[in-house]
């Protein structure tokens, strides 16, 4: 009876330490990204981060008028990379690059990336799959 009680009890802990626990909640492409809204950000890349559930490139745009503003443009799952031959060492700072993506839905500098082009012309698929962005990829 004892070992049933302390079975009881520890279930318990278990489950109300589980609920307690923060949930940091995969979202779906059009919970904070517009597909009516392509856009194409040419710039430097300050940093690439290799982090998950999705990578992150931040990329420095120089406007017209000499400003800079900095975009953060989401990308695939580390993982997901490694497999289409990407590399956390693939876009170093400094690099001049254009990618092709969606706005965020809020306005903001922020953006979700499908392609990638490098100073060379080279092209490679950055995007996430399977979060219900639009796929618009030539080399399917």
């Amino acid at each position: 009876m004892r070992t049933k009680l302390i079975s009881v009890v520890a279930g318990a802990g278990l489950l109300l330490g589980a609920a307690a626990t923060p949930v940091s909640a995969h979202h779906s492409f059009a919970a904070e990204f517009d597909a009516n809204k392509p856009v194409t950000i040419e710039g430097t890349v300050k940093e690439f981060r290799w982090v998950n559930p999705h990578s992150w490139l931040m990329i420095n745009v120089t406007k017209p008028d000499g400003k800079v503003e900095e975009w953060a443009v989401e990308g695939g799952a580390p993982s997901a990379l490694l497999r289409r031959g990407w590399t956390r060492d693939t876009l170093p700072a400094g690099t001049k690059v254009t990618v092709q993506g969606f706005m965020a839905k809020d306005g903001s500098l922020r953006a979700n990336a499908r392609d990638i082009t490098f100073p060379d012309g080279n092209k490679m698929f950055i995007g996430s799959s399977g979060t219900g962005a639009p796929d618009e990829r030539t080399d399917k």
